[in-house]
């Protein structure tokens, strides 16, 4: 029913150069996928990116998106000037985004909303820290990320939109949720979204990714999951031949 979906998130990585020789490299080896492939780079390297992937089945993706459509916001860049790159997708609300920049749950769903208007497609990043879960606060925060960022989406939207589950805990750290343990978080993110719309919209039409370190170790075990429908990976999507061994799992 649910198409899997693996999204690369380069972070600030990657000049121009490094764009087209890793761009080079991992063209030829998902070139046969059954999965969707994604690869969301940093502003600088979108054009090369769109411009090397024209005619594969690899999609573009950008790791942020404002809410306004221009405007004094200094540093950003809107949904329309990403379309007019051949952008697809955007990552919103990313843990790191969260930590750093002070997004909250209202902005994350300005930005959401902004990406469909403009016709992209959100990941759109939900999860817990290491001190929320020792808390035993998982399924509050998760209930509350979610509604928060899918207030207002109409639910003919679902199809455009993918969820990454993201324990904070377990981003660039090397720790991993257990299979199991992300399976049965992802299940709490299914749940709110069937609360939210309805039980068959989101058994049939939402895609949850597991965004904890996911790699080449890993990805059969945590693929094999009813909850999981693919990764937006960190560290083994800066690597053509690990990216490919997570896409061709």
């Amino acid at each position: 029913m649910r198409k899997a979906i693996i999204a690369g998130n380069w972070k600030m990585n990657n000049t121009i150069a490094e764009t087209k020789a890793l761009v080079t490299e991992l063209i030829p080896l998902v070139k046969d996928a059954q999965c969707d492939v994604v690869i969301c780079t940093p502003y600088t390297d979108l054009a090369t990116a769109v411009e090397m992937t024209r005619g594969t089945n690899i999609k573009v993706g950008a790791e942020n998106v404002h809410w306004a459509e221009k405007g004094a916001f200094t540093g950003e860049i809107s949904a329309k000037m990403l379309v007019e790159l051949g952008v697809e997708y955007v990552i919103i609300g990313h843990s790191e985004r969260r930590q750093y920049f002070a997004e909250t749950d209202a902005t994350v769903n300005a930005r959401a909303k902004a990406a469909l208007a403009a016709g992209l497609k959100p990941i759109v990043c939900v999860g817990e820290t290491l001190e929320e879960r020792e808390a035993g606060k998982v399924k509050e925060v998760l209930v509350r990320q979610t509604k928060g960022a899918f207030e207002g989406i109409d639910k003919e939207e679902l199809d455009n939109i993918v969820i990454a589950y993201e324990p904070v805990w377990a981003i660039g750290t090397g720790k991993t949720a257990t299979a199991e343990v992300a399976n049965d978080t992802i299940a709490i993110i299914r749940n709110t979204m069937a609360e939210l719309y309805c039980p068959k919209c989101a058994e049939n039409r939402v895609r949850i990714q597991y965004g904890g370190s996911m790699n080449p170790k890993n990805v059969k075990e945590l693929m094999a999951m009813p909850q999981i429908d693919g990764g937006l990976i960190g560290g083994a999507s800066l690597k053509a031949v690990d990216f490919s061994q997570v896409v061709n799992y």
